[in-house]
């Protein structure tokens, strides 16, 4: 049976309410999984009281410091907060952390920079080492939402993961920020699925809800289940209706 994880960045979320609220939310419409984005900007003791409460998983959150891997002079600051993210991440339960690879900087050659991005992810690999906890890094689309972001395809964010050559290291597979670059799934993943530690969703155009646009999502997830990932799947979309009927339509878009 899939696992659905709510981005509560987004989801089951009201104006002035707390990440506990929406994990509890979460729970009542009957969901078993939540994520989110950055901690330090949580109250980890209620986030971990709520999580008690309702016997949710926590499927993914982001390393920080949010801060470009692609300039080899943050290293060592992003390797600092690494070590921290993962001892949040095993107190929560979480799997995976979420990277992602910072800009496209000017007066630096795109080798420079991928080999940049690389080294720090090998020395990150170290930290990760026997936690139990992994690392995924996440393309994102440069046609809409990340204009300006280094890393805009799935294909090379494989190859870096192959580069860096790590079973700590793999990707986060987004449909779609891969579908708004044009990408095909069964293309771009072929005989490498193993290294997609996590799936998000979302539609186009407006990165709604899914079956709110045009991406043949349930297609695209059927065949990445169908050979071999057995992850979570992260909602990740701003929601047009709200409420837990509204997930759950979303959900049954996706799995028909």
């Amino acid at each position: 049976m899939r696992r659905y994880s709510a981005c509560i960045e987004w989801l089951f979320a009201e104006e002035g309410d707390s990440i506990p609220d929406r994990i509890r939310r979460t729970h009542t419409g009957g969901l078993t999984a939540v994520e989110f984005w950055r901690w330090t900007d949580k109250d980890l003791d209620a986030v971990e009281a709520a999580l008690d409460e309702t016997d949710l998983e926590v499927t993914s959150l982001v390393a920080e410091p949010m801060i470009a891997l692609t300039d080899a002079a943050n290293r060592q600051a992003w390797l600092a907060g690494l070590a921290e993210s993962v001892a949040v991440a095993r107190r929560l339960g979480a799997p995976v952390l979420i990277a992602q690879a910072g800009d496209d900087l000017a007066g630096f050659s795109r080798e420079e920079q991928r080999r940049a991005l690389t080294e720090t992810l090998k020395v990150g690999a170290d930290i990760l080492k026997g936690s139990g906890v992994r690392l995924g890094v996440e393309p994102l689309n440069t046609r809409i939402d990340h204009i300006g972001y280094f890393l805009d395809s799935t294909r090379e964010g494989l190859d870096i993961v192959d580069d860096v050559a790590r079973p700590e290291i793999g990707i986060v597979y987004d449909i779609y920020h891969s579908a708004v670059m044009g990408e095909r799934t069964e293309d771009v993943l072929k005989d490498r699925l193993d290294r997609v530690f996590h799936v998000h969703v979302a539609d186009h155009p407006g990165r709604n809800e899914p079956g709110s646009g045009g991406i043949d999502l349930s297609h695209r997830l059927n065949w990445i289940f169908a050979n071999g990932y057995d992850g979570a799947v992260g909602l990740e979309y701003r929601p047009i209706r709200p409420g837990a009927d509204a997930v759950r339509a979303a959900i049954a878009s996706l799995d028909g």
